[in-house]
């Protein structure tokens, strides 16, 4: 990293400090049980009247059935069209009137809700929640107009190279896994779900044993039981258990060509990672932060874009499932160029490897990864999500006090033994989407149809 951009990463990381003052030293979670034993980790906000409540099932679109893929997505999509004796109409009305915020998503291991309601109408607005949960309708109008525009996003994905290379690298690394599956599923399979399917995976994966609650706002831990209770309260006890395989990586080493008439082409690569409860986590994060996930401050970004002008953005992350890790990144860059490109991207990787970081590389990561932390905490939403994330990860009640200790104890020696054992340049899957030049295709395409 040259002097002046290390210089100002310092620079900007101050700043942001100085924005966010002791956010997240500031922070006590608090535990509530509620009279019916729900569980809840609770932030107090007295600074606006509202509460936002962030929640989350085990067990997300990994789950759904061979030829649903999708269903998770199409089912929560559906969970504010309508409930108990509203239909969509009458139901989005309430929620307008009340300035309620209710949103579900489907992601790969977990089915998540998002909800925010000022005081003055906290009773009416948790009234609605539980019926979004419990007696949804599931109307064929709603079901039908949902379904078409989930067929029109999915036609749009259907030449969009990002999404291409996406769906082709997750189905390339797992062709025998629901990781290979996209959660959004494939015109096919959201063409094959039923009102059935739907109403199955309501009864049988929105259950107390595997929701996970985080609050943020204006309440006691004393009002807090009772509308948890109000809330979740009508869920079955128990669901069906969360089953998924452990995940094997596959085509390590290959290059996937998709040939596509663009002037950029788009490349996805990576290999097997570290799961969020691997002892080593921490030094693989702080590792992969010089590497490739601190943007301007990265060697990839050095290397590709600074020294070479080859792409104008090229990055790195970790990312940790419940069957499977990934150590994954991505480049877009001119077709001539993609050959020197993945050349440059291989031999950092390598180097990282070899080498480890520097002294002033491990310095300037910590300063930044310990500094920005507090500017999660900008908003109720964002420490509720927090709250479930550590509920998820069962990082404990205290980690927001307990997290920058762990960034701050890894070492140079660390990061070494790390990288030495988890790079591997030769294990690099690519996946590319476009028409480049200086690269050669090493496997065939995977199907990503249905």
């Amino acid at each position: 990293m040259t002097a002046f951009r290390s210089a100002l990463t310092r620079l900007l990381l101050a700043a942001a400090v100085l924005l966010a003052p002791g956010a997240a030293s500031a922070v006590s979670v608090e535990r509530v049980v509620s009279p019916g034993g729900i569980e809840a980790w609770l932030v107090r906000d007295s600074l606006v009247p509202l509460v936002a409540i962030e929640f989350s099932f085990r067990g997300g679109a990994a789950l759904d059935p061979a030829g649903r893929a999708g269903l998770a997505d199409m089912t929560t999509s559906l969970l504010d069209e309508g409930a108990g004796d509203m239909d969509s109409q009458a139901f989005q009305r309430k929620l307008s009137d009340l300035a309620v915020e209710m949103r579900f998503s489907a992601g790969t291991d977990t089915i998540r809700g998002s909800f925010k309601t000022l005081n003055r109408s906290r009773d009416e607005a948790v009234a609605l929640l539980r019926l979004a949960l419990t007696a949804p309708r599931f109307d064929t109008d709603a079901v039908e107009r949902i379904r078409q525009q989930i067929l029109a996003v999915l036609a749009r994905q259907s030449t969009d190279p990002d999404e291409i290379a996406g769906r082709v690298w997750w189905k390339a690394v797992f062709p025998d896994h629901p990781y290979g599956m996209p959660v959004g599923g494939t015109p096919q399979s959201i063409a094959s779900v039923t009102v059935a399917d739907m109403r199955r995976l309501v009864a049988e994966r929105f259950a107390r044993d595997q929701l996970i609650v985080g609050v943020v706002g204006d309440i006691t831990p004393d009002e807090l039981g009772p509308l948890l209770d109000r809330a979740f309260g009508g869920l079955p006890a128990t669901g069906s258990p969360v089953q998924l395989p452990e995940a094997t990586l596959y085509a390590a080493g290959q290059t996937f060509i998709v040939r596509q008439d663009v002037p950029q082409s788009v490349v996805l690569f990576g290999h097997a990672g570290l799961k969020r409860d691997h002892p080593d986590y921490y030094t693989a994060y702080v590792m992969n932060y010089v590497l490739g996930g601190g943007s301007f401050a990265s060697r990839l970004y050095d290397e590709v874009r600074e020294k070479r002008g080859l792409a104008y953005s090229v990055y790195s992350y970790l990312s940790s499932m419940d069957a499977a890790a990934v150590h994954t990144g991505g480049v877009s860059t001119e077709n001539s160029r993609v050959g020197e490109s993945l050349a440059v991207i291989r031999a950092e990787w390598g180097r990282m490897g070899a080498g480890g970081v520097t002294e002033a590389e491990l310095k300037d990561a910590k300063t930044y990864l310990t500094g920005s932390f507090p500017l999660r905490f900008t908003s109720t939403a964002s420490i509720a999500r927090m709250l479930v994330g550590m509920q998820y990860n069962d990082l404990g009640i205290d980690y927001i006090d307990r997290r920058n200790a762990y960034i701050e104890a890894v070492t140079k020696d660390d990061i070494a033994r790390v990288a030495k054992s988890l790079l591997k340049p030769g294990d690099l899957t690519f996946v590319i989407v476009g028409d480049p030049e200086g690269v050669e295709a090493t496997a065939e395409v995977p199907d990503i149809g249905g």
